[in-house]
């Protein structure tokens, strides 16, 4: 319904430019939404694409437009304001329209022919996943969410770190020093792993010689000739993978293949691509084997091999990343800020291996900031990190205080039921509220505000729950609805449409940007545009009764499909 909107204002707008002597092509003529309502419902800045064509000022274009505009039957006006074009709907008929094309698959736009390969998470298996890698979890997950949404296929993968020093140092503690996982005292595996690796470390300090042991371990696991070591390895992640797994399947995060940095070694992949650089001419034998990048830009160096002859975790990725580019059209790599060296070594690597273009976009990241905690204000159990398990459990402990001061009402099981949705969503949409350039500091007083945050935009998907619900036990049946011959929207249904009609549109533009923010903003519009219709309106009983029924019910689908994308719980009842 939207985009036919989108497509009157378009062509209205080719047609005035063409009778002011400026004609330009349909498709570079874009609209957006203004900042405020009194500005109109969609605004097009056409005018400074002919300002150099017309030598006049935008202000005067946008003037001279709307004197030749033939305003389409489904806008009321079209005004300039400033350099600004801006149409205003006839909501008396576009209201209803829009209402009638919500379904419970709306915000699905329609399939685009593009693979996309999404790696994010990817944590070390050497204990719990913390809170350094919560925000790569969120973001990663909700993007995968988002750009399935805007219609392209999307393949979740975790690139699982079996070669690195830190879980050999694990391994080392299992076989060396006779520690067991089971022994440690922690209720989950991954955290048993994770105690195991300080006491490693503590030992490391006491007894240097055991960086060599461990080393020697590495150079062993990478042969592959040892079975019994080869499984080893293979246990002790696949235990730490089965505690990450608990961890963010509480996140409502998931993952659709799990690829182990050690098949690339073990298949050839990496001494073939590596051979191949030296043959192109690229790397160099120094003290260690180098991968020369001046012609890209990068004065750093990439270490390709050690003195010893094993790989590293650079190279390895650069194996990884080959095996990407053939599973799908786009790679898309959600990696902290302190990677951006790396990224940009291994994408040169890719262009040398002639894999992909220099500046193609094949293969892309999306760069994060980290996220803290405020000081002191919470302890961990391990004593060298807060694990995500710590930082959910705050959450739903914190949430579990807010409802009990609220609903008396409810039993122990109900309060812990909805403590977990209100828990679980506040970390999620405060981590995925905020772009990922900006650095986060968590703060629990933000997170969890029930009246501006997440919990109020569940409570509003929840409200108008109680509503149908309250509607439905009166005996009225939603899909026997019609709209009220009379309806005119007042200002406060006119704002909640406004409102329900950007969805598609805003799921194009972000997944495009691969940014998850926006949604995020926009949950947090649309249950405020509500929670002000609800408060000023009558609904059951009213004059115009079926109407607001129906704005309720369409409210409530795109909360829980905005909510959705963000891997937020929409809750039936608060």
């Amino acid at each position: 319904m939207y985009d036919e909107i989108e497509k009157l204002a378009i062509n209205a707008l080719y047609d005035a430019t063409c009778k002011i002597g400026a004609e330009v092509s349909k498709d570079k003529i874009l609209l957006e939404f203004p900042p405020n309502h009194d500005m109109g419902d969609l605004a097009s800045t056409v005018t400074f694409q002919l300002a150099p064509i017309l030598k006049k000022s935008p202000a005067m274009i946008a003037e001279d437009i709307a004197d030749v505009i033939d305003t389409p039957d489904a806008f009321l006006k079209v005004e300039s304001k400033g350099p600004y074009v801006n149409f205003f709907i006839d909501y008396n008929t576009f209201s209803e329209g829009l209402l009638n094309s919500i379904n419970e698959d709306y915000g699905q736009l329609s399939k685009i022919d593009e693979k996309i390969v999404l790696e994010h998470t990817s944590a070390n298996p050497n204990g719990p996943l913390h809170i350094g890698h919560i925000r790569n979890s969120i973001i990663g997950d909700s993007i995968g969410r988002l750009l399935k949404s805007s219609g392209r296929e999307v393949e979740t993968q975790y690139y699982v770190n079996d070669m690195g020093r830190q879980l050999a140092m694990v391994v080392y503690g299992i076989k060396e020093l006779g520690l067991k996982i089971e022994d440690q005292g922690e209720e989950k595996i991954d955290h048993n792993i994770g105690r195991i690796y300080l006491k490693v470390n503590q030992e490391l300090e006491k007894d240097p010689s055991i960086d060599e042991g461990v080393t020697n371990l590495i150079k062993e696991y990478e042969k592959g000739d040892n079975e019994d070591l080869n499984q080893l390895f293979h246990d002790t992640i696949d235990k730490c993978l089965i505690g990450f797994k608990q961890t963010l399947k509480r996140m409502n995060v998931s993952h659709d293949k799990f690829v182990w940095e050690g098949d690339f070694i073990r298949n050839g992949d990496v001494d073939r691509y590596v051979d191949e650089m030296v043959e192109i001419g690229y790397a160099r034998m120094e003290d260690v084997l180098r991968l020369k990048l001046g012609d890209y830009q990068i004065k750093n160096d990439l270490v390709l091999r050690r003195a010893d002859g094993t790989s590293l975790y650079s190279t390895r990725d650069i194996a990884y990343h080959m095996y990407k580019c053939d599973q799908g059209d786009i790679v898309l790599d959600i990696l902290g800020a302190d990677h951006k060296l790396a990224y940009k070594q291994v994408k040169a690597a890719l262009t040398i291996l002639e894999k992909i273009e220099e500046d193609s976009e094949d293969v892309s990241v999306l760069f994060y900031e980290f996220i803290t905690l405020p000081e002191g204000s919470m302890s961990s159990r391990t004593g060298n990190f807060i694990s995500v398990d710590e930082l959910i459990d705050e959450a739903v402990a914190r949430a579990t205080d807010e409802i009990k001061s609220r609903r008396k009402d409810l039993s122990d099981r109900e309060v812990a039921d909805i403590a977990e949705v209100i828990g679980v969503g506040a970390i999620r949409f405060y981590i995925s509220r905020l772009s990922p350039e900006k650095h986060i500091k968590f703060k629990w007083e933000e997170a969890l505000n029930f009246e501006r945050g997440c919990a109020s935009i569940q409570y509003a998907h929840a409200r108008a729950s109680k509503l149908i619900q309250k509607a439905e036990n009166q005996g009225i049946k939603l899909e026997e609805l019609s709209f009220e011959d009379n309806w005119e929207p007042n200002e406060f249904e006119r704002n909640l449409v406004r409102t329900l009609a950007k969805f598609p549109k805003l799921i194009g533009e972000s997944a495009e940007i691969r940014r998850i923010h926006p949604i995020a903003n926009y949950c947090q519009e649309l249950a405020s545009d509500f929670n002000r219709f609800y408060k000023e309106n009558q609904v059951v009983g009213s004059e115009f009764e079926n109407a607001r029924l129906m704005l309720v019910e369409k409210t409530k689908i795109t909360l829980k499909n905005s909510l959705d994308i963000l891997g937020v719980t929409a809750p039936e009842r608060m």
